[in-house]
C-alpha cells in the first residue's frame, strides 16, 4: 500500500523507487489556495498542453526522460518544452493505458515527440480531464534537474490528473507539476 506522500507524487513515484531517491516533501492543498499565478494554469478540468499552449501563447513539444512499458500500459518521465522560448513549462509522470487508444495514437504516443494531448486532439479521441488532487511539492534535485537548478528547494504547485474516455475507460494517469510562475 502506498503511502499519502506516494500517493500524491504518483506516477513519479515509481521513477522514485526505481532509482532509490527519497520523496519530495509535498501535501495536498485545496485548489483555491494554489497562488493565482498557478492556478488558473492547474485548477479547472482541461487538459493541461492547450491551457499551457494558450497561457505562453506558442506550442509545446515533449521530452521523455524515462520510459517503462508493461502489461499494455506506459510509464514515462517527461518534460513539456516550449517550441520557441525552449524553456521547460511542466515536469512529470503520466501513465498512458495504451489498449484504451487507437492503434495511430499509439504509435505516435510511442515516438515520444508530441505531449499525449496533442495527440488525443490529432486522433479525435473524445475524453475529459479529471483532476482528482492539487499539491504543493518543494523541488529536489529530480525536479530541478528537470525544470532547471534555479527551482532546487523552491515550493511549487501540481496536480493530479486521469483522463478518462466517454466509455469510462481509463486513458491515463498524470502527474504535472509546474515551474516557478
Amino acid at each position: 500500500m502506498m503511502n499519502s506522500r506516494a500517493a500524491l507524487l504518483y506516477p513519479l513515484t515509481e521513477f522514485y523507487m526505481q532509482m532509490g531517491l527519497k520523496l519530495p516533501v509535498v501535501s495536498r492543498i485545496n485548489g483555491f489556495d494554489i497562488p493565482e499565478s498557478y492556478r488558473r494554469l492547474l485548477v479547472h478540468d482541461l487538459d493541461m498542453t492547450p491551457t499551457l499552449e494558450a497561457a505562453f501563447d506558442q506550442g509545446v513539444h515533449l521530452r521523455v526522460l524515462k520510459k517503462r512499458i508493461s502489461n499494455k500500459i506506459l510509464t514515462r518521465q517527461v518534460v513539456l518544452i516550449l517550441d520557441q522560448d525552449k524553456v521547460p513549462i511542466e515536469f512529470g509522470a503520466i501513465k498512458i493505458h495504451l489498449d484504451s487508444l487507437p492503434h495511430a495514437a499509439q504509435e505516435e504516443i510511442f515516438h515520444g515527440q508530441r505531449p499525449l494531448g496533442t495527440i488525443l486532439h490529432h486522433h479525435h479521441v473524445e475524453h475529459y480531464s479529471r483532476p482528482i488532487a492539487f499539491i504543493k511539492v518543494e523541488a529536489d534535485s529530480l525536479i530541478s534537474q528537470a525544470l532547471g537548478e534555479e527551482v532546487q528547494g523552491a515550493v511549487l504547485y501540481g496536480r493530479l490528473n486521469v483522463l478518462q474516455g466517454y466509455g469510462q475507460k481509463k486513458i491515463a494517469e498524470i502527474l504535472e507539476i509546474l515551474p516557478q510562475i
